[in-house]
């Protein structure tokens, strides 16, 4: 079965740091596009960074820039998501999703494009 499983979210102080890992699983990821996204309660899917499968080109939203990094592990089958300078309005669901090979005709992709959705992991910025 294909899909990705998040891990490292938790309880951090504003200010404080988490490192989010998306690993493949049934596939290797190194074909894909992979985005994270989140969403906090009430609000809609936001698309907070993403990189791509040859170049490495990546793309963060205004309001992570200069506090994410995305990066990826092609030996490990993870991607990685670097949070600094975490504030309350980063608290949310975060997830992440893959464009297989072959699709993605647009940069960033559209959330249309991203499949093998994870189950998500809990971030909670608060004092």
């Amino acid at each position: 079965q294909f899909q990705f499983v998040e891990s490292g979210g938790g309880l951090v102080q504003p200010g404080g740091s988490l490192r989010l890992s998306c690993t493949a699983s049934g596939f290797t990821l190194d074909s894909y596009i992979v985005g994270w996204f989140r969403q906090a309660p009430g609000k809609e899917h936001e698309g907070v960074s993403c990189i791509n499968r040859s170049d490495g080109r990546t793309y963060y939203t205004d309001s992570v820039k200069g506090r994410f990094t995305i990066s990826r592990d092609n030996a490990k089958n993870t991607v990685y998501l670097q949070m600094n300078s975490l504030k309350p309005e980063d608290t949310a669901v975060y997830y992440c999703a893959g464009v297989p090979p072959g699709y993605g005709v647009h940069w960033p992709p559209a959330l249309y494009e991203y499949y093998y959705w994870g189950q998500g992991t809990q971030v909670t910025v608060s004092s």
